[in-house]
């Protein structure tokens, strides 16, 4: 299984027809995730026991998945050796994994993966676009600023705004008026 680079993987992950931007953590040949207490993806892996990474380089996208439900047809059912996984509709690549709960705390769990297929769909060059990057890393930001308003987390994501708007095109500004939404409303 190759789509999964060493390091931390940006994806967004669908586990019961649930979508979140995730990291999958690629260290050594092992794979993991940590995932937040509270979430609808921690309840969802820890019951069901898998997640798929979907490939996708829409950043609208993952703000929206940050923050909002999708509707269902945006998901896709696929069966692997009869579990059946469901992924996003409009991805370049998946891969299904199953997931298992290697450790636990008050804040968070942590989910080992173990890799049951993937699928490359049509895969296009991504030049390095440092807009699309600081949109996903505001986006962190902003999940944990809208439960605390750290304003460390607000200064950071003000940095990455200034990029989006510097680095970006249509796609990423549409994404941070998206992101600035979403904080303002809640």
């Amino acid at each position: 299984m190759g789509l999964l680079a060493e390091g931390i993987n940006e994806v967004i992950a669908t586990s019961d027809c649930n979508a979140a931007p995730m990291g999958i953590i690629s260290r050594k040949g092992s794979l993991h995730m940590v995932l937040f207490r509270g979430s609808h993806t921690a309840r969802n892996v820890a019951r069901d026991r898998w997640v798929v990474a979907n490939f996708i380089f829409d950043p609208v996208l993952y703000v929206r998945t940050a923050f909002d439900d999708l509707p269902p047809e945006d998901f896709v059912r696929e069966e692997i050796d009869g579990l059946v996984v469901s992924r996003l509709r409009d991805v370049e690549a998946w891969a299904a994994f199953a997931a298992d709960v290697e450790r636990s705390s008050d804040e968070a769990i942590i989910v080992r993966l173990i890799p049951l297929k993937e699928e490359v769909l049509g895969l296009r060059l991504h030049p390095v676009n440092r807009g699309f990057a600081s949109v996903v890393d505001a986006t962190v930001h902003a999940t944990r600023y809208v439960k605390n308003h750290d304003p460390w987390l607000g200064r950071l994501i003000e940095h990455h705004a200034g990029l989006i708007r510097k680095c970006g095109g249509p796609r990423e500004w549409e994404a941070l008026e998206l992101l600035r939404d979403y904080m303002s409303a809640i």
